[in-house]
């Protein structure tokens, strides 16, 4: 199992110059766990670019993988690792999830490369 971040999600929705990299990723929904977090993110981003419909198709995409809800658990999880990675309160969120879940993060967000569970795609 993986957790494709925001910033995979967005390229491949917006077909960014990274979109084939995120793909064989996000065509494996089978394979893929999507926390709250960053649907959060991806809806938001999506309506205020391109629209409140291309959002909610998204939306309804992503909501095809199993959806990992942010509970009381996770949310302390989220909050030790914050404070003990100097991560950024979605940051967190998203390694606790995949920490829980014992999954990989796909990313091309700097703040997440160094992490052990991370497979790092750089925007450059």
């Amino acid at each position: 199992m993986v957790i494709v971040d925001s910033s995979g999600w967005l390229e491949w929705f917006t077909d960014g110059r990274l979109a084939d990299a995120y793909q064989k990723y996000l065509a494996d929904q089978d394979n893929l766990l999507v926390p709250t977090i960053i649907l959060y993110e991806v809806y938001k981003i999506l309506k205020r670019e391109v629209g409140e419909e291309k959002a909610l198709l998204a939306v309804g995409y992503m909501k095809i993988s199993p959806v990992i809800p942010l509970d009381e658990m996770l949310a302390l999880a989220a909050a030790d690792i914050a404070l003990q990675e100097n991560l950024a309160m979605a940051d967190a969120i998203i390694v606790g999830t995949a920490r829980a879940q014992n999954c990989k993060i796909i990313s091309s967000d700097s703040d997440l490369k160094n992490q052990p569970n991370v497979d790092y795609i750089p925007k450059n």
